[in-house]
């Protein structure tokens, strides 16, 4: 009996047991169409009886599952966003596994569509105290670079060599989420490691509130990130070259867990940039007369890395840690040649004077930041950063001087030049919203500049070379700026005002070693700020703001010594040089117009102690100084707007208009006058079939008097094509820089006893370049961007 109870038993948990025996369902992901694994992707198992789930799973970095269940009536249903859902029914188990093998997932090209639909176009939108404009589908598809970007928002625009102006003014605050970082300064090859999927927005600043450092007029750029993170391995190949020479190869990698964020970028490559130089000097007291025509070029190979990494310790507390450094070996050769001509236009003499440089510039950047967000509101933070750069170059040169016709003027000469610069900034920002309306802001800045400038001139004399005291010294620039802000705001959903207050400190020394000539200054300024907005409708909403600024003398605005490549023709610095303070007024609006969307502002500016570049004449050789003249004062109107009349065509545009009133005195003589300048921007992209855009960007800046002379103006237009293939995992890019070579820079001076002329052109560029992602990132290109 006991044994007949036994075999029961057992046989009965035998049952029990083959019934909960587990079977093992495995697969692998990917895009049908690329082959491209499909990592994050849903797997669900459901009861094939019952209609509800089992048990599921989501796809690996290599787009792999795994599952085990121990029911045997099931099937598979798998299901990821832009993708068609499947559901696997037909299938054996096999040795208690069922592998599906490879999985193709097919596009949904409805799904697709609608996503499009939504997010297609990029917008301006207005807040307190900026515009900001929102990354859509539009470009943040495109594999695209952070300059890209850039280059696409109204009263933004990137030359040729990667130069941000705002407004067409330069000294533009680049920041990202707010602080400055390694991969914001454009003196490093870092800001072309951003890709436009990366970008949720970007914040105009064009007046900006007492929070941001007083420096510069021009306005603030604010990329502000994407906080979805895509974890696995991403990453983009690109190849480049152009004519005249620009080649190089980037590679960038990126690698998102739940903690950690760690992204490297590195390249290298050989770039060459002429232009061409024509100068004339004329001497009104005796008529004689120096002519100059050459070309010059910056030969450079250069070499990049960038290594960094978020960790994010939880929920609301995030470290960045990351670093740059550059290499850069420089080639600078030119060839000047020269006629002297005394009155009734006889020739004296004709020279040629050869150039021969060569410099080797290393750069690092590092940064360090903490944001902290509080459990209350996300939007109530504290963010605590230090950055620090150093660019150093070891530089030295060889003129040579052939007399070709007439009298000898053969003057050869050799420089040598070492310059250092080491940056520091330590900022602390704190945010906190006390309800809906109200918001305060506060914190500190504290920035340290220190540049030391060795630069040495000989002559040869007598069969060798002697230093020339005159054209030889050692500069040191330091400089100290502490500043401290507080801001409160009030803002509902049609109303806002926001006012705040910022003092700077600055402690500011200047050195000329060798003579031992300084020049110290410490002055305290206040920078008060006030913005407010109202919202009439969804379509219309207007903003009034002020703020005062300032724009600190730079090192090249203040070092006396400088390259004597034209010796007829020298800029030199200004040690006494004050800086300029303008108070900024604002009237802005945004509006929609059927399916264009617009901004237009009423903007005025007085600016007291205006910086000039101010010619002198001596013994027929220009000298051109930045001195502090008189007041600027301007009024000014600028619109600009985008237009989208189908889905494969868009317009954008801007036009900037401003009358200025100048009154000032420099050496005796009496600066007053009136006059005024312009400039618009027009541009197209058009889609057409087989993924290809084709981009056209038209730009003319007008002429104006200048406290001498005036300035010329001048056209230019820059042609793009993009192909993307196979999804956009392979973006080839073509673009045209100044197809007619018609972006110059001319200037003019007309004075009682002299006048002088100056003309500079970089030419034409083409550019070609290919590039590849890998993982779930976008294809984009490196620019190797030089400092």
């Amino acid at each position: 009996m006991n044994i007949r109870v036994l075999l029961i038993l057992l046989f009965f948990t035998a049952g029990i047991w083959a019934q909960n025996e587990e079977i093992l369902v495995s697969g692998l992901l990917v895009e049908a169409e690329t082959g491209q694994p499909i990592p994050y992707a849903t797997v669900v198992l459901n009861d094939t009886n019952a209609n509800t789930t089992i048990s599921g799973a989501i796809t690996n970095d290599q787009g792999a599952f795994e599952i085990k269940t121990v029911q045997k009536d099931f099937y598979v249903e798998i299901s990821f966003m832009g993708f068609k859902t499947i559901k696997l029914r037909d299938f054996k188990v096999k040795g208690r596994e069922v592998d599906f093998g490879t999985i193709q997932l097919y596009q949904d090209s409805q799904t697709l569509d609608e996503v499009v639909v939504r997010g297609e176009v990029s917008k301006t939108e207005f807040k307190l105290d900026k515009r900001v404009f929102n990354v859509g589908k539009d470009l943040s598809s495109t594999g695209a670079s952070a300059l890209e970007v850039l280059n696409n928002v109204p009263s933004v625009n990137v030359n040729i060599e990667g130069e941000i102006s705002l407004r067409g003014a330069g000294g533009v605050q680049i920041l990202i989420n707010g602080k400055p970082s390694v991969l914001a300064d454009e003196s490093s090859n870092a800001l072309g490691t951003i890709t436009a999927d990366m970008i949720q927005s970007i914040e105009v600043i064009t007046n900006p509130s007492a929070k941001y450092e007083a420096s510069g007029t021009s306005g603030i750029l604010n990329i502000i990130l994407k906080k979805e993170e895509k974890q696995g391995w991403n990453g983009s190949v690109s190849l480049n070259t152009g004519i005249p020479d620009n080649h190089s190869i980037g590679f960038s990698l990126n690698r998102r867990t739940e903690k950690f964020n760690l992204f490297t970028q590195m390249g290298a490559g050989y770039r060459s940039l002429p232009r061409d130089n024509e100068a004339i000097n004329r001497n009104l007291t005796n008529n004689e007369v120096i002519f100059s025509e050459g070309e010059n070029f910056r030969n450079e190979t250069f070499f990049n890395i960038t290594l960094g990494t978020d960790y994010h310790l939880n929920k609301y507390n995030v470290f960045t840690l990351s670093g740059n450094f550059a290499y850069e070996i420089e080639d600078q050769p030119s060839e000047t040649n020269f006629r002297f001509f005394e009155a009734s236009n006889i020739l004296v003499s004709r020279w040629m004077r050869d150039e021969t440089t060569e410099a080797t510039n290393p750069k690092w950047q590092y940064e360090f930041n903490w944001k902290k967000q509080f459990k209350n509101n996300e939007d109530h933070t504290f963010q605590l950063s230090a950055l620090g750069s150093f660019f150093g170059k070891d530089q030295s040169s060889l003129f040579t001087d052939t007399t070709l016709e007439g009298e000898n003027v053969d003057n050869n000469q050799r420089t040598a030049t070492n310059f250092q610069q080491a940056d520091f900034t330590f900022k602390a920002d704190y945010t906190n919203p006390l309800t809906k309306e109200y918001t305060i802001e506060t914190g500190a800045q504290y920035v340290i500049n220190d540049v030391g400038n060795d630069f040495e001139v000989e002559d040869f004399i007598d069969g060798e070379y002697v230093i020339n005291e005159n054209l030889t010294n050692d500069f040191e620039w330091n400089q100290k700026v502490l500043g401290v802000y507080g801001t409160i705001a009030y803002e509902n959903k049609i109303w806002g005002v926001k006012g705040g207050l910022r003092v700077e400190n600055t402690d500011l020394e200047t050195l000329l070693a060798n003579t031992n000539e300084g020049n110290s200054r410490n002055f305290t300024n206040f920078f008060p700020s006030f913005h407010t907005s109202y919202t009439f409708s969804e379509k219309f909403s207007l903003q009034a703001g002020y703020s005062k600024r300032i724009f600190r003398p730079r090192l090249w605005d203040l070092n006396p010594f400088f390259n004597i490549r034209n010796n007829f023709n020298i800029r030199t610095g200004n040690p006494e040089l004050q800086p300029e303070f303008t108070n900024s007024y604002e009237l802005t609006s945004i509006y929609e117009i059927g399916k264009a969307s617009m901004s237009s502002s009423l903007y005025h500016r007085y600016t007291t102690d205006v910086v000039e570049r101010v010619s002198t004449f001596v013994d027929n050789v220009n000298f051109t100084t930045p001195e502090n003249i008189g007041t600027n004062s301007s009024i000014g109107f600028e619109t600009n707007g985008k237009y989208s009349p189908t889905k494969w065509l868009t317009f954008t545009g801007d036009f900037n208009f401003n009358y200025f009133v100048r009154k000032g005195a420099f050496e005796g003589q009496i600066f007053d006058f009136t006059g005024n300048q312009w400039s618009t921007r027009l541009g197209s992209k058009i889609g057409l079939p087989a993924d290809i855009d084709l981009e056209f960007n038209g730009n003319y800046r007008s002429g104006f008097e200048t406290v001498q002379g005036e300035q010329s103006g001048f056209a230019f237009l820059d042609i793009g094509m993009r192909k993307k293939i196979l999804k956009g995992k392979i973006v080839a890019n073509l673009g045209i820089r100044d197809v007619f070579a018609s972006r110059i820079q001319e200037r003019f001076v007309d004075q009682p006893t002299f006048e002088t002329y100056n003309f500079g052109r970089r030419g034409r560029f083409f550019t070609f370049g290919l590039s590849y992602a890998f993982g779930k990132g976008e294809a984009m290109t490196y620019s190797g961007r030089r400092r």
